[in-house]
This record gives C-alpha cells, sequence and structure tokens, in this order.
C-alpha cells in the first residue's frame, strides 16, 4: 500500500514540475503536440501506478524523454517560423469582410452550428458584422468586427478618464495578504480604519477585499 502511494505521488509530482517547465503557454492553450504529449503521458503514468511489478523507471524515463523532447521541439518552433508553422499548424480565416468562408470551414471540419455559437459566446449574432473571424492554432475562433460594431472608447469620446490602476486582493475569505497591502503602501491601522467605515469589525468577517492604486475599495463581507 505505501509503495504505491509513493510511487503515485512520485509520478505526480515529475508530470506536474515537467508541465511546469513547458511554460504558461503549453498550459493555457493546448496545441496538438502537447495534447498528444498529455494523452501519451497520462497513460505512461497509468501503468506503473497500478503494476507493483513494473520498476518505477519503465514509467519515468519515458516521461522525461517526452517532456525533454516536447522542450526541444519548443525552441526549435520558437526560432524556426517553417517549423513553427508544421508543428502547430496555421490560423484560417472563415470570415472575410462578412461573408462566411466555406472552403476554410470544410478544411478546418468546422461546422455553421459551432461557428454561430462562437460568435453567439463572443456577442455577436450576426455574422455580416464580423469583419474578419480568424480560427486560431489552438481552436479557439478570434473575431474582430467592423469599427461601426464596436463600442466607442473614452479617447473616441474625448472624455477624460482616470486610471485605477491593478487592484490587489487584500483580503481573501477571512485572510489577510499582508505582502500586497504592502505593495499598495499601506499598513494594518489603515485596513483597520477601512473595516470601520464598513462596519466590520476584523477581517475574519471579510469575504473579499480589493485596493487599487488609486485607493478605490471594493469590499464584500461575509454571508452569516
Amino acid at each position: 500500500m505505501f509503495t504505491g502511494l509513493m510511487r503515485t505521488i512520485i509520478l505526480y509530482i515529475l508530470i506536474i514540475a515537467g508541465i511546469r517547465l513547458m511554460g504558461k503557454r503549453q498550459v493555457g492553450e493546448l496545441e496538438p503536440s502537447e495534447l498528444v504529449l498529455s494523452l501519451i503521458i497520462a497513460d505512461l503514468a497509468s501503468v506503473p501506478m497500478q503494476d507493483y511489478g513494473i520498476p518505477l523507471l519503465t514509467g519515468v524515463v519515458p516521461i522525461l524523454t517526452l517532456l525533454s523532447l516536447t522542450m526541444i521541439l519548443s525552441v526549435i518552433a520558437m526560432k524556426n517560423v517553417r517549423f513553427r508553422a508544421l508543428m502547430c499548424g496555421r490560423p484560417s480565416m472563415v470570415i472575410r469582410d462578412g461573408a462566411l468562408d466555406q472552403r476554410e470551414m470544410s478544411k478546418n471540419r468546422l461546422t455553421l452550428d459551432e461557428l454561430l455559437e462562437e460568435l453567439r459566446i463572443q456577442g455577436y449574432t450576426d455574422p455580416s458584422a464580423v469583419k474578419y473571424a480568424i480560427l486560431e492554432t489552438n481552436g479557439q475562433l478570434s473575431v474582430l468586427p467592423y469599427a461601426n460594431q464596436k463600442p466607442p472608447t473614452a479617447r473616441e469620446l474625448k472624455v477624460p478618464v482616470e486610471e485605477g490602476g491593478l487592484p490587489r486582493v487584500v483580503v481573501s475569505d477571512g485572510r489577510l495578504l499582508e505582502h500586497n497591502l504592502k505593495a499598495l503602501g499601506h499598513d494594518r491601522p489603515w485596513l483597520d480604519r477601512q473595516l470601520t467605515q464598513r462596519g466590520c469589525k476584523d477581517i475574519s468577517g471579510v469575504f473579499l477585499m480589493l485596493v487599487d492604486e488609486t485607493d478605490a475599495v471594493y469590499f464584500a463581507k461575509k454571508e452569516a
């Protein structure tokens, strides 16, 4: 029992470390090569986890080899455009000037229902309002509407807007994040005054408190 537990923990830590070394891009987006890698690693790791008669290195060595190969290919893809296109493919424009490109849709096996669903997710119900729609290599659809379909910005309306800065979490579910409080240039007495103003005795009653660089505060009490 203990042996199986330790083998599982070792393989789990190894896979997590390997995926972390691959970078956040691979974690957030699955290119075809990363998808294949994840499927193979899952299969390789499951065998030594279940069969105690198989040496642990039988699973570890192939996993390390695959992770090393993937990182090498990623570096090559960063340096070589043609190799990157071969490994990851190229984006496909499925809508151009409001017109559907049926050939590109057929090439990527993208159905009308799937395309319309992706457009609705991004807030567009009419394909003719879309200047370009590009199916990216990771399967996501990038939608670029016509200029007259975009909401006006404050700059276009010539309205002065004050920058709020990046909000930081100061209190999360009753826990104080002191490094964020210090990064904002505040101390505990300042925090206590903010809590008092909002009718809260201490941080244990705070569910979420955000503060940005202009000291704008978002405050949410814990529900009883």
